[in-house]
């Protein structure tokens, strides 16, 4: 954990050059590791999508718990989905229209059906706050080495990082082998830099869900003197 103390945010607005665009969709369940499925999917119905640099694509990702229910952790496990359920695609302004040509479509998803319903568009807000659920990472690596390279990558992007967090490892299975990533939170983000970290992302693997921050609203949850 890196936890240094400072602060100051200045009102600042968002630039419209990246949005999130978010679809609604009906899908009854989709495997917990959908990972490489769903970016493979996207990408034969957006062929434009791979080779778009700005471009990543959320995870489908559901509740974490509810009503007695808790969110599987297996890879091999089904990921049951509620109808508030979205799928989300980070892009830029200009390649929005062209995204919408997955509107109405049925997507095969590993075997199971994901319908593309309505869509708009939400921008990217400068919280002082961001997670990513996914950062690629090296599984021999410990936390401390991790986040020495989490810190010089950020620096490459003009971002001082100051509060960083790790959270939970996980594995995805590809063609190829596995994936292993963790979880990270930075937190006292000034609004340019938050902006900067969600328009960039952080390291490879955007086509899959992998470095992409969405704003976190309480950093109490990883404030060491909160607990």
């Amino acid at each position: 954990m890196l936890w240094q103390e400072e602060v100051s945010q200045t009102e600042f607005k968002s630039s419209p050059g990246i949005v999130d665009l978010v679809f609604d969709i009906h899908c009854q369940c989709l495997p917990v590791d959908h990972a490489y499925a769903l970016s493979q999917t996207i990408q034969q119905r957006l062929p434009w999508f791979e080779h778009e640099p700005q471009a990543g694509l959320h995870l489908i990702h559901g509740a974490e718990s509810g009503n007695g229910w808790y969110r599987p952790n297996e890879r091999d496990e089904l990921l049951y989905l509620s109808r508030r359920t979205k799928l989300t695609l980070r892009l830029p302004q200009d390649r929005v229209t062209a995204a919408h040509a997955l509107i109405n479509l049925s997507l095969d998803i590993a075997g199971y059906a994901l319908k593309v319903n309505k869509a708009v568009e939400k921008p990217l807000s400068p919280m002082p706050v961001l997670f990513a659920r996914h950062v690629i990472a090296d599984p021999n690596q410990d936390e401390e080495i991790f986040l020495e390279q989490v810190v010089m990558q950020l620096e490459s992007l003009g971002i001082p990082c100051r509060k960083a967090l790790c959270g939970k490892t996980h594995y995805f299975k590809l063609p190829a082998g596995e994936l292993f990533t963790r979880s990270l939170m930075i937190a006292d983000l000034k609004p340019p830099d938050s902006l900067t970290l969600q328009q960039q992302g952080l390291g490879k693997g955007q086509k899959m869900g992998c470095g992409l921050f969405i704003p976190h609203k309480d950093i109490k949850p990883v404030n060491p003197d909160k607990n």
